[in-house]
């Protein structure tokens, strides 16, 4: 009996330090468990995402991530095609095969290679690289910890807005309120309660893989927010 009363008050305790904790706190929890070893602002890594999406070929994707030389990369392979992605220091490259597909189209692509290469490098660091990039200049951290139910599971949440020159979406990231794991990230179009209403969407994160130290969700699940219909699966491999 003493034992069980003690278990009940310090999961008690515990739950009401999870909910007197600020953004910030909760934010270099969630940070000590993926990242303990602070690797991220100096991560030198490679990975290999594989999508799988609704009636459509699998698109593997080779990534490099060599943040200390700003250097990007990333081979997608979809239908035998390789298509190249490089952004060196800042300035994209486009590799001889990938100049020679461009020039054979009889219609310039509605984005330049250039654009897309810089949105894969902001969209693979920035996916791979949370909650830690939740700390890059611009992010605005609401000062409230929200308590919500997601898929049946209690969480605490973190709400993101960005500056302007940044970002107009509104994230929420959803934390494990035992291990502060990320478990959940979700993003509207705009005020969910208002024009950014059923707009975005929701990914489920499932498993762990350590990457160079830091732990890496393995399968990204993506759905609408809007009808929770099924949009694709990102699985990380090695």
């Amino acid at each position: 009996m003493y034992r069980l009363l003690l278990f009940i008050l310090m999961v008690s305790g515990s739950t009401c330090f999870a909910q007197d904790l600020t953004a910030t706190q909760l934010l270099e929890k969630a940070i000590q468990y993926h990242d303990p070893s602070g690797y991220w602002p100096s991560f030198q890594g490679e990975m290999t995402v594989v999508m799988n999406t609704p009636d459509d070929s699998d698109r593997v994707t080779r990534i490099k991530i060599d943040l200390p030389n700003q250097y990007f990369k990333a081979a997608a392979t979809k239908d035998e095609e390789v298509i190249t992605h490089i952004v060196d220091k800042g300035e994209c490259k486009i590799s001889p095969a990938d100049a020679e597909r461009i020039a054979a189209l009889e219609e310039p692509p509605k984005r330049s290679h250039c654009d897309l290469s810089t949105l894969y490098k902001d969209y693979y660091t920035y996916l791979y690289g949370l909650p830690m990039k939740l700390k890059d200049q611009g992010t605005i951290l609401d000062p409230t910890v929200l308590k919500k139910t997601f898929k049946g599971k209690e969480y605490l949440v973190l709400k993101v807005t960005y500056d302007e020159s940044v970002g107009s979406d509104v994230w929420f990231f959803y934390f494990d309120p035992a291990t502060y794991a990320m478990e959940v990230y979700q993003f509207y179009k705009g005020d969910p309660q208002g024009a950014g209403t059923d707009t975005g969407e929701y990914i489920l994160l499932s498993d762990i893989q350590t990457v160079k130290g830091i732990k890496m969700p393995k399968v990204r699940a993506w759905y609408y927010n809007k009808d929770n219909g099924y949009l694709g699966t990102d699985t990380l491999t090695q």
